[in-house]
């Protein structure tokens, strides 16, 4: 079963630490069970399903019929509503946080796709190609805003970045120096190179759930 959950992870185009903070586990726990092939405890099966309502459960536990359920909830849909996640027509890289901010700005309207359906999500755009071909430039980007002290954030994963001078997509990694971190991107292109800055310097943190392309 834990194969067939890593499978669903990368069909998600998430990573094992969001799916694993989806269901309340512990930090590791999923990522120990894959390289382990190990199964999970059962008392994580309604967790899953709790959060990921268009995963077909009877492939989960046999590997029979197709990964995703057969409705509509594995495809994203908008709406004006408030089904779903907000979307604001923003670049992340310039100008998300000056929504954010604004108790009066409205969402363009709403993206209607599991499992990002969850308080505090919301979606916006991204440019640039460092992250490339993982993020693309005019990607949508579904994030939500994190509370653990930087230092404390598992490395290794993509986050949505805000300094008083810029705002940046990386994955961050462990730097040489102590109370520093450091900016990986993933397109391996001359022009772009990892960076080290300090935790001080970073405001704000969000985690990067997901991506989709521009589908409408």
């Amino acid at each position: 079963m834990i194969e067939r959950i890593s499978q669903f992870i990368q069909n998600q185009g998430i990573s094992v630490r969001s799916f694993e903070q989806s269901i309340s586990a512990s930090d590791g726990m999923i990522r120990r069970a894959i390289n382990n092939k190990t199964d999970i405890q059962s008392k994580w099966l309604s967790a899953i399903a709790e959060n990921y309502p268009h995963l077909n459960l009877e492939w989960l536990l046999t590997g029979k019929g197709p990964m995703l359920k057969e409705t509509s909830q594995s495809i994203p849909t908008i709406n004006r509503h408030c089904q779903g996640a907000p979307y604001y027509n923003v670049d992340f890289i310039g100008g998300f946080d000056l929504v954010l901010n604004d108790q009066t700005a409205n969402p363009d309207y709403y993206i209607n796709f599991e499992p990002y359906n969850k308080p505090g999500v919301v979606w916006c755009n991204i440019t640039g190609h460092s992250m490339e071909p993982e993020l693309n430039n005019g990607d949508y980007i579904a994030l939500k805003e994190m509370t653990d002290p930087v230092q404390y954030l598992p490395y290794g994963e993509i986050y949505a970045i805000i300094t008083e001078n810029y705002r940046t997509v990386k994955r961050i990694g462990k730097a040489a120096e102590k109370d520093f971190v450091r900016l990986i991107p993933t397109n391996k292109s001359p022009e772009y190179s990892p960076q080290d800055i300090p935790v001080s310097m970073i405001l704000k943190v969000y985690a990067v759930l997901g991506s989709m392309h521009r589908l409408f």
